[in-house]
């Protein structure tokens, strides 16, 4: 949603979350949703309620007459007392459930008309329907499913002509325990590495482009508490194993416990505040419902828990994910191909971190033999790169380079993976470059590493660079101090195409992700100059062969605008 926004197909939106006064965490949760009997008794007894809607309601919307709205409501009992309701206010309005789905097309039109100001409905809506000129939609319930949050949202981010953009209001009450507000949130905002906590307390700055979520004091405090009690800790997953027999007769699996239970993610399960050292077989352990694996070595734990939480769960390569679950299922890798060859060494780093001589391997090969030895924590493994691959949805493009470099164009690894790939890293010896250029001499190439968003507290005033996305396909980026344009390595970049030589670009958005992982850096593939400007530092502007993947032009763009 939010890149159909970014590239116009959508039209913006503006959030609000209103508190709502009615306390609705006493409602009965059943199988993952409030009863609906119950909610409806509360939504239907409390006039209060309805008078603080239409308050909002006349304060948000700047003119009724032009509004034309739906009304996502609890029950056909609710939808039918809240279009009462309103039309006593004076705000035309009537209700379509299946009670009068007869009278669909003819609501329809009276809405498109302006005849109705706000159409109530339950689920009848969530799909099927065009009516762009839909311009407020209003949550009048706690939506459990985000698929159907989605659905109704999107029934008003249709672009009609002088529809400038989408009036959200949701009434956000004191809510179940088990209600989580963060997948909704991270919806509206994006695919990201920032929590949703920090993205709430610093007003969300990395919005679609044009957007805006405004939320009411109490209910920022509401929503904020909701997030700290459902952030899984390794009490709750423990308990939530322990009950997964009780819940379904499915085999207890990473993916259909993580299924049974859709605020849990799987970086949960692997973040290290949580897990530290560990991951879902010692959690299985730990709950008594498997045995420990009789091959059992803290050392082959270590590997593989050390690759998983850091490595593995922020990868999204499809390419080397599937080599990794081919080499964990076989134990095998063509040694006579180069790029199998670069991929067992990025491999050796994830688990081994390249230190030889405490792990006392001999050869690439004994290194990753030893992996094999523990048939649990091989499951495990490939259940996550399973899970890992069902995710990725974006398209990737092998990066051509001279080199064979074994990486895909828009595919986020970590620096050791990109020191492999590019043979910068050796069995023996593991390179200790951690500059953000990386010069390739032999093969007359140029790795560049770019950090958007730059902590203050991790970089010194030196080292703050300007770097972010003019466009698409247009990178400005800011070299090193010392660099000049009339000699040395700055004027090796304006003679690049005199040269022939290759740059490449690695980005990512911060340093830390929101689990407090070092994040990776998504390939963005060769550059071509295009001009400078200043002097030590100076200014480039690079080209990209291929533009920009549009989750990370929605967070380079926004930087560039401040």
């Amino acid at each position: 949603m939010p890149e159909a926004i970014n590239n116009r197909h959508l039209c913006p939106f503006q959030y609000f979350g209103i508190d709502d006064p009615t306390d609705i965490s006493s409602v009965p949760w059943r199988k993952g949703r409030y009863d609906v009997n119950e909610l409806t008794n509360v939504y239907t007894q409390n006039d209060t309620r309805t008078k603080h809607i239409l308050r909002n309601i006349l304060h948000v919307v700047d003119d009724i007459d032009q509004m034309k709205a739906l009304a996502f409501c609890a029950s056909v009992d609710h939808a039918k007392y809240m279009a009462k309701k309103l039309s006593s206010y004076d705000i035309p309005t009537q209700c379509l459930t299946s009670d009068n789905n007869h009278q669909r097309e003819e609501l329809q039109h009276a809405l498109r008309r302006g005849d109705i100001k706000v159409l109530c409905v339950v689920d009848i809506f969530n799909e099927g329907v065009d009516i762009p000129e839909v311009n407020t939609v209003m949550f009048l319930r706690p939506t459990e499913s985000l698929t159907i949050f989605l659905q109704q949202l999107g029934r008003g981010l249709r672009l009609a002509k002088n529809k400038d953009c989408l009036t959200v209001l949701d009434f956000v009450g004191n809510a179940n325990v088990e209600y989580d507000f963060t997948q909704k949130l991270r919806a509206l905002v994006g695919r990201g590495h920032r929590s949703i906590k920090d993205e709430i307390h610093d007003d969300f700055p990395h919005l679609p482009l044009g957007c805006s979520i405004v939320l009411h004091e109490q209910a920022q405090e509401t929503i904020l508490r909701n997030i700290k009690n459902a952030i899984p800790n390794r009490r709750k997953l423990l308990n939530l194993i322990r009950n997964f027999r009780h819940q379904t007769t499915l085999e207890l699996t990473l993916a259909s416990f993580l299924r049974l239970n859709p605020n849990v993610s799987l970086a949960d399960i692997y973040k290290p505040k949580i897990n530290k050292g560990g991951g879902w077989s010692r959690l299985c352990i730990e709950a008594g419902v498997i045995e420990e694996d009789a091959n059992f070595s803290q050392e082959i734990e270590s590997a593989f828990y050390r690759a998983l939480q850091n490595r593995l769960t922020s990868c999204d390569c499809y390419q080397y994910l599937s080599f990794v679950r081919h080499f964990m299922k076989t134990g095998e890798w063509n040694n006579a191909s180069q790029v199998e060859q670069r991929m067992a060494l990025m491999l050796y780093y994830d688990f081994w971190q390249g230190d030889a001589n405490k792990t006392g391997f001999t050869s690439l090969a004994s290194a990753l033999k030893a992996l094999r030895s523990n048939s649990q924590l091989i499951k495990e493994c490939v259940d996550v790169i399973d899970i890992q691959r069902h995710g990725i949805n974006f398209e990737s493009f092998p990066l051509k380079w001279p080199g064979s470099s074994v990486l895909n164009i828009h595919a986020r690894y970590s620096r050791d993976q990109i020191l492999s790939a590019f043979g910068v890293h050796a069995f023996e010896k593991e390179a200790s470059s951690r500059e953000g250029v990386l010069e390739l001499k032999e093969h007359n190439t140029e790795l560049l590493f770019v950090t958007l968003e730059k902590d203050s507290s991790h970089y010194s005033p030196t080292t703050l660079y300007e770097d972010y996305a003019i466009s698409e396909d247009l990178f400005h980026w800011q070299t090193q101090n010392a660099s000049r344009p009339d000699k040395g390595r700055g004027k090796s970049y304006i003679d690049q195409r005199k040269n022939d030589k290759t740059i490449i670009l690695f980005v990512r958005e911060q340093a830390k992700d929101e689990y407090g992982r070092t994040m990776g850096f998504v390939c963005l593939g060769t550059t071509q100059f295009v001009s400078s400007s200043g002097s030590q530092p100076m200014s480039i502007t690079w080209k990209l062969d291929t533009p920009l993947p549009a989750f990370l032009w929605q967070h380079a763009a926004k930087l560039a605008v401040g």
